[in-house]
């Protein structure tokens, strides 16, 4: 069934009894809404208007739902800060973004007081989502006030912070428009409904099974509510919660993670069987390379509902595969969207042909800088062409085919070796839960292979278990592939969202041998 209006807060007006979230407490669109809207005028008293600064600081809760909302008509930059930082890490990120206010919750309130003090936010701009002492309530916030809309609304804009690969994060900062948020909406849904095969019902439902303060589950999850979706939230990424929650709900989409579909793969196949995931039909991923026969064993067993798209913080999706353009393409990535241009070049800035690897550059990006940083907005592009910094390749008929970040390329022996492509090997072997590979200095080859496994529940890390998974590699890998080393780690330190630091894998490594 189609919706009226356009976006989350038309849905709300014209279909309040909608349900907004499902779950133990479940919300509408319409008591979604009002919450909203008090929360937007309780900012506003606080004197966050058209251009001010709001942080969170927020597990994954109906509460960071009810904060971006609230942001995107009050014309503010809502900064999403990770909830596994240290106090000194939020502090900065709250100092460099200028915010006003931060909303927390009791569980992060010590380390959040801390880093408020550092940069300078006084105590009424202290808000916790549930009780927390020296914090005011967000819910009193909440429950006192209009809950009208306020009477001027002005789109506004998540500014999340990469972690780059070198020195501190950076705020992905664009200009805010003076329009309110449905016209905005209007043009994503569009897209959406092109590309993604989203379109407006109240018979979807939406699993936010990644962490709010990423931006891909920032986004799907507001786009969803701008749908007119239901919402269910997964405070954690659990396997076979996962898999209950999609049969509870009736789950029509989701946004995941290489690692998350890996780890379902890996519950033993009565558990599997036991869910039906019949009403599945996108599940989009993003955020890291996937091993081709990764994505082939998900699809075997959901069905061709996997769409991939790549791009980054900076620059939104800028290519796309549906399930059966994979299919028919294996290992891509995708195909530019329309307004984009991908171009391959080498370090010189000179184009590259089909088949070449280099760095990936997009054109038709959305306007951004770097808070504060010209020389890194300016380092990032290449005329109208912007990089994230990935490595890959076109093929002939324009499909992308992603290698690995610049950073993360081994160089041994003057032969560049892409460390996903290893880790690909690696996770197929039923003893590996999780797998990073790295490059160390060597003395004669410059950098060596380094291979780290964290083993699969059940899988013995010992010396026989190393052997095996050397031999794993003998016939998928040339040889100047196979790791020199390969060790055993209890757990590897990838993020909620799947992604992985590995040059602080990397530091930490070498400080081990160090020590």
């Amino acid at each position: 069934m189609g919706v009226e209006g356009v976006g989350f807060y038309e849905i709300a007006k014209n279909h309040p009894d909608r349900p907004a979230v499902l779950g133990d407490e479940p919300v509408t669109y319409g008591e979604l809404h009002a919450e909203v809207n008090r929360l937007s005028h309780a900012l506003g008293g606080l004197g966050l208007g058209p251009g001010g600064v709001l942080a969170t600081v927020l597990g994954n809760r109906r509460e960071f739902l009810t904060v971006m909302l609230a942001a995107m008509q009050s014309g503010l930059y809502l900064v999403p800060v990770s909830r596994h930082l240290t106090a000194p890490e939020i502090g900065y990120i709250l100092a460099d973004s200028g915010a006003k206010a931060v909303i927390t919750e009791s569980e992060f309130a010590g380390a959040v007081a801390g880093a408020a003090d550092e940069a300078g936010i006084p105590a009424e701009g202290r808000i916790s989502a549930d009780p927390a002492e020296g914090y005011r309530s967000m819910a009193e916030l909440c429950s006192s006030g209009s809950a009208d809309p306020p009477a001027k609304r002005q789109m506004g804009s998540v500014m999340l912070y990469t972690s780059g690969t070198t020195g501190r994060p950076k705020g992905v900062r664009r200009p805010l428009m003076d329009f309110p948020p449905e016209l905005l909406f209007d043009v994503m849904r569009q897209t959406l409904m092109k590309h993604l095969s989203l379109e407006p019902g109240d018979d979807e439902v939406h699993l936010v099974a990644g962490p709010l303060y990423h931006s891909a589950p920032c986004v799907h999850a507001l786009m969803a509510l701008s749908l007119g979706h239901a919402v269910v939230i997964s405070a954690h990424f659990r396997p076979e919660q996962t898999l209950e929650l999609i049969q509870r709900h009736r789950v029509t989409n989701s946004l995941m993670v290489p690692t998350m579909f890996h780890r379902m793969l890996g519950l033993p196949d009565e558990v599997r069987a036991k869910y039906d995931l019949s009403s599945l039909r996108q599940v989009f991923h993003t955020a890291a390379p996937i091993p081709p026969e990764t994505k082939q064993r998900i699809m075997d067993w959901w069905g061709p509902v996997l769409y991939e798209y790549y791009g980054s913080t900076e620059s939104g999706p800028v290519v796309v595969a549906t399930p059966h353009e994979w299919l028919a393409h294996p290992g891509t990535v995708g195909r530019a969207v329309d307004g984009v241009q991908i171009k391959i070049l080498d370090p010189e800035g000179a184009e590259l042909p089909p088949g070449e690897t280099g760095l990936i550059y997009a054109s038709g990006q959305p306007g951004f800088e770097y808070h504060d940083d010209p020389d890194k907005t300016a380092a990032s592009m290449h005329g109208d062409f912007y990089t994230p910094g990935d490595l890959g390749h076109l093929d002939a008929d324009g499909w992308l085919y992603m290698s690995d970040r610049r950073t993360d390329l081994i160089i041994s022996g003057g032969v560049n070796i892409y460390p996903a492509e290893i880790e690909s090997v690696l996770l197929q072997h039923p003893a590996v839960g999780d797998a990073v590979v790295i490059g160390v200095p060597d003395e004669d080859w410059g950098q060596r292979v380094v291979a780290l496994v964290e083993p699969a529940e059940g899988a013995e890390p010992d010396g026989d278990l190393a052997a095996e998974l050397l031999a794993f590699c003998e016939p998928r890998l040339a040889k100047l592939k196979h790791p020199r080393r390969l060790e055993f780690r209890a757990s590897l330190p990838r993020t909620p969202s799947g992604k992985l630091s590995r040059r602080r894998v990397r530091e930490d490594y070498l400080g081990e041998r160090r020590d």
